[in-house]
């Protein structure tokens, strides 16, 4: 049995429909059933609530093999622990309760980087929560998502304009969330591997936000320019959104870590290096998502 969180994500209902090719039973844990696809809900077995609750884990991981781990957003969270650490604390106990042998978890690179890096730093304390349980665990630790570019899909339709608050010119690795969810679903249905390691997935090329301007540009078929902010204005839009004060803080010190390279650290290797570019996803996700 493969136990699936945050179904109805943007990772986890890929994971979700890879693992159903698998022939694996699934199981998901879902706040709101009524989410899931019609083939999901007709395919996997189905635990209503939040698995960041004791009494739905134990229910949810009895039996299970394997567990996909996604903490969900908490945008409102009043700190980085909370939303990370605390959130993830009863899934630990019921899982070392009901025996899981695997857990696969979505966390991000910086292992070894010095330094305060916001949410990064809360998403290594998990990994490091979960690999206290004895319990054999892969963190997939990740750069940031293609997929993000979606948050601002009406500014670059109406005014062909993207912002955040690293540097044009950095180039840095990003990945599509279906490469991470192909690496997970591989994971989770593999029975062989034991003990702890991060899992590192760098999509295939680094790029700067002024050359994913350039590539938007030419899959569009329109000018597209990407726009740096200060990281104090980057914040307070994120506040102004209604995202908590510790949330943001993590949000702008993540930041500032990724413009000092934290997403650099991780040598690039055939096998962390994953197939879906830029180009490709912008030709699959962010122009239907423009029309």
């Amino acid at each position: 049995m493969i136990i699936v969180t945050a179904p109805t994500s943007a990772i986890g209902r890929q994971v979700v429909a890879r693992l159903l090719d698998s022939g694996q039973p699934i199981r998901v844990i879902a706040r709101d059933p009524s989410r899931l696809a019609t083939e999901t809900r007709q395919r996997v077995e189905i635990v209503q609530g939040s698995h960041g609750d004791l009494d739905v884990c134990h229910r949810a991981f009895a039996g299970a093999d394997a567990v996909f781990w996604l903490v969900p957003p908490a945008p409102r969270a009043e700190s980085l622990e909370a939303a990370f650490v605390d959130f993830t604390r009863p899934a630990c106990q019921a899982a070392r309760a009901q025996r899981v042998a695997r857990i696969v978890g979505v966390s991000a690179l910086g292992r070894g980087v010095a330094g305060n890096a916001g949410l990064v730093t809360a998403s290594l304390a998990m990994d490091d929560l979960i690999a206290s349980t004895g319990i054999a665990y892969r963190a997939l630790t990740m750069p940031s998502f293609m997929d993000n570019t979606l948050r601002q899909v009406e500014s670059i339709s109406r005014r062909g304009v993207f912002v955040s608050a690293l540097s044009g010119d950095r180039k840095h690795p990003t990945c599509a969330t279906r490469d991470i969810a192909a690496v997970a679903a591989r994971l989770l249905v593999d029975r062989t591997w034991t003990g702890h390691a991060s899992v590192p997935v760098l999509g295939p090329e680094d790029l700067s936000f002024n050359d994913m301007a350039r590539i938007m540009s030419e899959v569009l078929g329109k000018p597209v320019q990407y726009q740096q902010i200060p990281i104090q204005a980057f914040k307070a839009r994120l506040t102004e959104h209604g995202m908590s004060e510790a949330m943001a803080q993590g949000m702008a010190e993540m930041m500032v870590a990724k413009e000092a390279g934290l997403d650099d650290a991780e040598p690039r290797t055939p096998d962390n290096t994953t197939p879906t570019s830029f180009r490709q996803w912008c030709d699959d996700v962010l122009k239907p998502a423009i029309r």
